[in-house]
């Protein structure tokens, strides 16, 4: 066989490319910070026994005497120091302005019998703490206090100049503030960062309600429109057939063709919204062709309320020049108010339909009949609640005002008045 084929046959194996080094350090810094949000107190005695064994060792192991004023300084008081100086830092994230209170007598102690133990350099982490958590003021009367031993120390042994000693101690406390300050800076950098991401997602959220709720409206009106205003003219052609069938069975035979049309009718139109809420496009009524009434469509709708019994009249001025979508609102408002009609006025009821417009796409449409109504059908929110409230969401997109009521006395029945001012230039 030959062996370089079978080394074709092996397909070769790529190596996942290796971590960035400051992918791998940012990961590893989450998961540490991550671990102390969930479990301070561990972090806090890991760090806190870190000094006190370091304090502790130094103290034991006479590396302190390097560098004293005072050799001859007693152990219990050494210890003590050691203590005082390392064991506050278990509360330097909570309370570092007390801690830095609490060490400070150490300190003084510290300087003024000439130990100069190295633990008092610690004071330094709740220097460091104060300019992280505190108010930036603070760092005032920290700076004061962390100089006050140096001062002591160089005022009673006398060992080196004023200058260097102050200004060494002067500059640590400087450079642990800025770390500290910057820290600070990044943190609440971060925060706001994280914020407003939160608050952007919960707007988005919110606006994504809103839209849902929104189409919610948009779809129960349109169902309503249609369902609702063509069962008002199956219901009214029903009953004026069943009357027909003993005078007049030409008239109930007609009755039933109409029945039979304004079903179809408003299975179509059903059927077209139904085709919007569709997920595709491969429907036969994609949404962006999904056709919509206008006033042309108008006449249609008065004759079939006619045919259900009600006589309409209209009367139109000017002409009708108006964009998609406030015919679709006219049209609407006029239909919810011709079903009103079917459905509340009663027996010889007449309704007027005056349709008035102006430039710029302003209209005025005004719908009124002579029929009675009692009971919730007379009030100013009908019976199934959605269709006052329907028609006037639609005129409020356009800015414009609806008004529904009775009509003045003497007079008799129901009256609508739509206005849509004009447009407004974009």
């Amino acid at each position: 066989m030959n062996p370089v084929a079978n080394d074709d046959l092996e397909a070769p194996t790529e190596e996942p490319p290796a971590e960035p080094l400051t992918q791998y350090i940012q990961r590893l810094n989450q998961r540490v910070r991550a671990f102390d949000r969930r479990h301070p107190l561990l972090w806090d005695l890991h760090f806190t026994g870190f000094w006190v064994m370091a304090a502790l060792i130094d103290y034991t192991s006479g590396g302190w005497r390097n560098i004293t004023h005072n050799p001859d300084t007693p152990g219990w008081l050494l210890l003590v120091l050691s203590l005082g100086l390392s064991a506050p830092l278990l509360r330097r994230r909570t309370h570092p302005a007390a801690i830095l209170l609490a060490m400070a007598p150490f300190a003084l102690v510290n300087a003024w019998t000439g130990a100069a133990l190295q633990a008092a350099l610690l004071q330094l982490v709740a220097v460091y703490h104060v300019a992280l958590r505190l108010p930036l003021r603070n760092l005032w009367w920290t700076t004061a206090l962390v100089l006050t031993p140096v001062a002591v120390s160089t005022a009673r042994h006398g060992e080196g100049e004023w200058s260097q000693q102050i200004g060494s101690q002067l500059t640590s406390v400087v450079v642990v503030a800025l770390i500290g300050v910057t820290v600070r800076t990044r943190q609440n950098y971060t925060e706001a960062l994280e914020d407003r991401a939160r608050r952007l997602e919960t707007e988005r959220d919110q606006q994504a309600q809103l839209a849902t709720a929104a189409e919610r409206a948009r779809i129960a009106r349109e169902m309503h429109d249609i369902i609702g205003h063509n069962l008002s003219v199956i219901t009214g052609l029903a009953d004026g057939g069943k009357y027909a069938t003993t005078k007049s069975p030409e008239r109930a035979a007609q009755a039933l063709d109409a029945i039979g049309t304004t079903s179809r009718q408003a299975m179509s139109e059903l059927r077209r919204l139904l085709d919007v809420l569709r997920d595709d496009e491969t429907g036969p009524h994609p949404a962006e062709l999904t056709p919509q009434p206008t006033l042309t469509d108008l006449e249609h709708l008065i004759n079939g309320v006619r045919a259900a019994g009600l006589p309409v009249h209209t009367t139109v001025e000017g002409r009708a020049d108006l964009p998609a979508g406030r015919q679709l609102t006219v049209y609407r408002v006029i239909q919810e108010a011709l079903t009103n009609t079917l459905k509340h006025a009663g027996p010889d009821t007449t309704a007027e339909i005056t349709l008035v417009y102006g430039d710029q796409g302003a209209v005025t449409a005004t719908i009124t009949d002579t029929g009675t109504r009692t009971g919730t059908a007379g009030t100013d929110t009908p019976a199934d609640g959605r269709g006052l409230p329907g028609m006037r969401e639609r005129t409020a997109l356009y800015g414009g005002t609806l008004e529904a009521g009775p009509r003045p006395r003497p007079e008799q029945g129901w009256r609508v008045h739509l206005h849509l001012p004009e447009e407004t230039p974009q």
